[in-house]
């Protein structure tokens, strides 16, 4: 199967490795939080790289940025099902840790491709890559 330009995007493969990532975790989770927790969050995240994809896909820009929007909010719900999994304690410190560096990188990435969506390339190298996010400090580095 050739591979599409979404595949080559770094916010796709961020929720590929997102989504990946979960499905390990929630996979040997007991049959309650699995069947709960896990199925609701293993669909959330899924939702992130699909709607990337399908609005990829699709003929017009505002048709890609509405699917963006949508994986946007996906990645939302997965954060509130995040947060459920942390406080039922199905998820250990180490995976917190590891799953928010994705997560933190993720959204602002997602906001980036959005906004450059039915912006005009400046050169063929330039349309074929994705803009890079500038980092949000969310700690104070003065203590």
């Amino acid at each position: 199967m050739a591979r599409t330009e979404f595949e080559d995007l770094r916010v796709y493969r961020l929720a590929e490795n997102l989504a990946d990532q979960l499905w390990e975790i929630v996979s040997r989770w007991p049959n309650l939080p699995r069947d709960t927790v896990g199925k609701q969050l293993v669909r959330a995240v899924d939702s992130i790289g699909a709607n990337i994809a399908e609005g990829a896909g699709r003929g017009t820009f505002q048709d890609n940025r509405r699917f963006v929007r949508i994986a946007r909010a996906s990645l939302n719900e997965t954060k509130h099902w995040l947060r459920r999994a942390y406080r039922r304690q199905l998820l250990s410190a180490a995976q917190t840790d590891a799953l928010r560096q994705i997560v933190d990188e993720l959204a602002p990435r997602l906001n980036a491709y959005l906004r450059s969506i039915g912006s005009p390339p400046r050169s063929d190298a330039i349309a074929k890559t994705e803009p890079q996010a500038i980092p949000i400090e969310t700690k104070n580095p003065i203590r």
